[in-house]
């Protein structure tokens, strides 16, 4: 591990230990969880990154975020205990949560804009860190001095207000800044992936993976936060997922199947679904067509849920199939060609013409420069 990713690394550990003693019992358990793990995670890949490659930006960065998260955690916990004990400065750490989010948020941008080298894909994209970096200015500034309702607050408002049309509109402009380099860098990810070939697109994948699924959990997430402890351990594995995902694609590309995993993701995700709305959709009309005879919504139920699981496998399978074929081409048409040439083995027996259906299945399935074939036959070779 590298000398600076490491004392990156030892300063967010203690900011996490001391946030984390000062919060317990004062905040709830699944924001002191998160917001432990989210730190050492980021930490913990920005120093293996940094030790692989001391000059990748994106060690950097996700070491220096590590630190800002774990920073605003302990200025939170401290305004935490400050209002339980009645010390001074209570609400100085409610107000840096207002809009320390914001650098959270323009990180991540950077990190999708630049991914895997540390660079921009092409120098058209560089004005997307000139709005990221202004659009964070203007946005800490108008939620630092803007209107904020907080219950952690004395009266529900902001003590740092700055209550006019000025802060209103520096706080919009950065926040539209943000949003348009994060759609940039959205975009600029998915042409650098269209492009990319070899570790590098194995790289992208992973990170796309993750940013896909964190964007589109992300809503629920965040509506449904403090609902229910299932949201919370969602979110936890949610937020997680892209410094994971960053980690192995930096360090460990070559020990997973990328493929493999967005295979099987599209698969369950959408058999998930599938499986669902069946269920829905049995129960409400089975408990209208056996209401006159039962008056009871057990036997909808029961009959539903043995429908689905009858459902899952032939489901499962047709799912598959579309999803191969759609996203996977090549792998379905090598399978479909080793399924006709075994079919072929039954009926055929000639040896000429095996060893041609051979040799074109094996140029079709692997694609290798050159096939040869030899084959034994009465004490010669041929």
């Amino acid at each position: 591990m590298s000398r600076p990713g490491a004392l990156l690394w030892v300063a967010t550990v203690s900011l996490v230990l001391l946030s984390t003693v000062i919060s317990v019992g004062r905040d709830l358990w699944s924001d002191i969880v998160l917001y432990a793990v989210l730190p050492l995670n980021l930490a913990t890949v920005g120093a293996l990154v940094l030790s692989h490659d001391r000059e990748n930006r994106i060690g950097w960065i996700f070491s220096a975020l590590g630190l800002y998260i774990a920073a605003a955690e302990v200025g939170e916990g401290y305004g935490l205990l400050a209002a339980d004990w009645g010390l001074p400065g209570a609400e100085l750490g409610t107000w840096l949560i207002t809009w320390s989010w914001v650098g959270e948020i323009v990180a991540w941008t950077v990190i999708a804009a630049v991914f895997p080298d540390g660079r921009v894909a092409a120098r058209r994209w560089r004005w997307l860190l000139w709005f990221a970096g202004v659009g964070f200015m203007l946005a800490t500034i108008g939620f630092a001095l803007g209107p904020d309702s907080n219950s952690y607050f004395q009266g529900g408002l902001n003590p740092f207000l700055v209550d006019h049309v000025v802060i209103r509109a520096v706080q919009l402009g950065g926040v539209l800044l943000i949003v348009a380099s994060l759609i940039g860098a959205a975009v600029s990810l998915v042409q650098r992936l269209r492009r990319a070939r070899g570790v590098e697109r194995q790289q992208l994948k992973w990170f796309a993976l993750a940013a896909s699924l964190t964007a589109l959990l992300a809503p629920v997430v965040i509506a449904l936060w403090q609902r229910t402890p299932v949201v919370a351990v969602v979110g936890a594995l949610m937020f997680n997922a892209l410094p994971v995902a960053t980690g192995i694609a930096i360090l460990r590309y070559r020990l997973y199947n990328i493929d493999i995993v967005i295979k099987r993701t599209l698969v369950y995700s959408t058999l998930t679904v599938a499986l669902v709305a069946t269920y829905l959709v049995l129960v409400l009309v089975l408990q209208v067509l056996l209401l006159p005879l039962a008056g009871d919504s057990d036997l909808a139920v029961a009959a539903s849920t043995l429908t689905v699981a009858a459902l899952f496998r032939p489901l499962r399978a047709a799912i598959q199939g579309v999803v191969d074929r759609r996203f996977f081409r090549s792998r379905y048409d090598a399978a479909r060609a080793l399924e006709d040439f075994s079919a072929t083995l039954r009926s055929e027996l000639d040896l000429d013409t095996l060893g041609t259906d051979l040799r074109s299945v094996v140029h079709d399935t692997m694609q290798p420069e050159h096939v040869s074939l030899w084959l034994r036959t009465s004490g010669t070779e041929r």
